[in-house]
């Protein structure tokens, strides 16, 4: 008879065997800052216009080449419990106002890594969480007086480019201009009366390969990467029909047998169908229709009849592409090919097949601006790594605009930002009795991130160009110097038009703290042991090779 081994006394002794305990500083809260600071470290070196790229490949081998925290974290499925809440952190950020997904991973890093000097000083957990809190909401009280612009009209095409611009630059370095001037052109285009209304989803994005970024076209309406089915390639003033159904006869409700005794009974047979099929188009024309799309297949008879009444087919078989083009022309999809009333059909400008490098594609344009509800973006690039991220620029830019839309106001970029808070941070710091005061200055030293990261990825001295925006920042008018990443001068960041949202700093610094108070507060680390369950199936050769073979 086996005897049971007594466990030893403490916490352990209520917890499954296997199950993982640790706690105090050095097991628990020091474990989860080393976490996050290796998570922050990974980020750091794609911050800002001069990043570097991130090769990272998925569960399912699928590669990405990017920049993108918010990609990159995505892809990666952090499994860690410390670092999945800064990752989530910064997935609020991006849902929130659509960027700032680096900016949290690098703050909260440096907020973590100064919060563990000064526990090893001595200071408790509450005293650095409290102080973080009260410096947190000294930068949210700050932040309104380093406003230096306001986007003044939403459907000025030169000030949203120059509000749009910063944004695109870390991401597509080089083509700023050019993206931030399409990405405004569609932003304007299909901004409602109501302006809080306007919806990132009504600007398309369709990746075409081969050429360069520059060949890149904006669509008012809609493209897709289809051909037509019929012989009709080009109408202009187009009445649409919008079919759900496939375009062909109608099936009946129950299934029949047709007895047929000699060859002129089958001719009249499918003579019959062919007169009402015919009849059917002919009803439809007679409305003034002369394109229909379909959602099912098109079948050869009724092409024959779309071609002898001159009518152009498109065929689209995904019900989102339906659904988005109907609101585009203003259609009612029909579940049954009956001719459509009035306010059923839908009307375009122009419908078209084109070829845009080897590739035929079906635009629905729409002429004037008023009409359109949704714009399309057709990209151009060398390789699918660069048509991805460019696809995940132009989403961070229409998510600004979308930014811009709830407020106007403007900070100033290049680091600038960061600076002046961390300087006045820092003397609000000095002036709190207590033991918090340390962990505001660390605030403030932690807010150094960005301007250093700026300068490190560019390939400048970081302790150089941080000393000198100080230098710059004691300057009477001096909140707005920043770095300049090309020469490592100091500039005026408002003069040279690098501004940041107000709304992505103000919720970007509010999380990262919320994040980093949360991993601090946690002192015990608690893990059961694993659900025991079927082990997967060892993948060694083929599912029927006989063991003997």
């Amino acid at each position: 008879m086996a005897f049971r081994v007594p466990k030893a006394p403490g916490f352990a002794q209520m917890l499954k065997d296997g199950a993982k305990n640790f706690q105090g500083l050095e097991e628990a809260v020091y474990r989860n800052i080393k976490a996050c600071k290796e998570l922050s470290k990974t980020t750091q070196s794609a911050f800002g216009p001069h990043g570097m790229n991130k090769m990272v490949i998925n569960h399912i081998e699928k590669l990405f080449v990017t920049n993108d925290a918010a990609t990159i974290l995505k892809e990666l499925e952090v499994q860690h419990p410390a670092a999945k809440m800064v990752v989530i952190a910064s997935q609020m950020c991006e849902q929130e106002v659509g960027d700032g997904t680096n900016f949290v991973l690098i703050f909260a890093g440096a907020m973590l890594a100064l919060a563990e000097e000064l526990l090893r000083m001595g200071l408790s957990v509450p005293e650095v969480t409290e102080g973080f809190e009260a410096a947190c909401d000294k930068a949210v009280e700050i932040l309104p007086d380093l406003v230096c612009n306001t986007v003044p009209d939403l459907r000025d095409l030169n000030v949203v480019t120059k509000a749009l611009k910063t944004s695109l630059a870390s991401k597509q370095y080089g083509n700023e201009d050019f993206l931030s001037k399409l990405i405004a052109e569609a932003c304007v285009g299909i901004l409602p009366p109501n302006r809080i209304q306007f919806n990132v989803d009504n600007i398309r994005v369709i990746k075409l390969l081969g050429s360069g970024v520059h060949s890149s076209q904006l669509v008012n309406g809609m493209m897709f990467l289809r051909e037509c089915e019929s012989d009709l390639k080009n109408i202009k003033g187009a009445k649409v029909a919008v079919y759900t159904c496939p375009f062909d006869m109608l099936n009946t409700e129950t299934k029949g047998t047709v007895l047929l005794k000699n060859a002129q009974e089958l001719l009249n047979f499918s003579t019959g169908e062919e007169n009402i099929l015919d009849a059917q188009v002919k009803a439809i024309v007679d409305t003034g229709i002369n394109v229909i799309v379909s959602g099912g297949k098109v079948s050869d008879l009724a092409l024959h009849f779309a071609n002898k009444h001159k009518i152009m087919v498109v065929r689209l078989n995904s019900k989102w592409d339906l659904r988005r083009l109907c609101k585009t022309i203003n259609a009612t999809a029909l579940p049954r090919l009956t001719p459509p009333t009035p306010e059923e059909a839908g009307h375009c400008s122009i419908v078209r097949q084109d070829e845009i490098g080897d590739r035929s594609v079906v635009i629905f344009e729409h002429s004037s601006k008023e009409d359109t509800k949704i714009c399309s973006l057709a990209l151009r690039a060398a390789t699918e790594n660069i048509l991805d991220d460019l696809e995940r620029a132009v989403d961070d830019g229409v998510n600004n605009f979308k930014v811009i839309t709830r407020d106007q106001r403007q900070v100033p970029g290049a680091g600038a930002c960061e600076i002046e808070l961390a300087k006045r941070i820092a003397k609000f710091g000095e002036s709190c009795p207590g033991l918090e005061q340390y962990a505001i200055k660390k605030f403030a030293q932690a807010l150094e991130v960005v301007p250093r990261a700026l300068a490190e990825n560019a390939g400048l001295n970081p302790t150089q160009v941080v000393s000198k925006l100080y230098a710059s920042h004691q300057e009477d008018n001096g909140s707005n110097k920043g770095v300049d990443i090309e020469t490592g001068d100091v500039i005026d960041a408002a003069e040279e038009g690098i501004l940041d949202q107000y709304l992505t700093k103000h919720w970007a610094i509010r999380l990262a703290t919320n994040a980093v108070v949360t991993v601090l507060s946690v002192d015990q680390i608690i893990m059961a042991k694993a659900a025991g369950g079927p082990k997967p199936p060892k993948q060694g050769g083929d599912w029927d090779k006989d063991d003997d073979e």
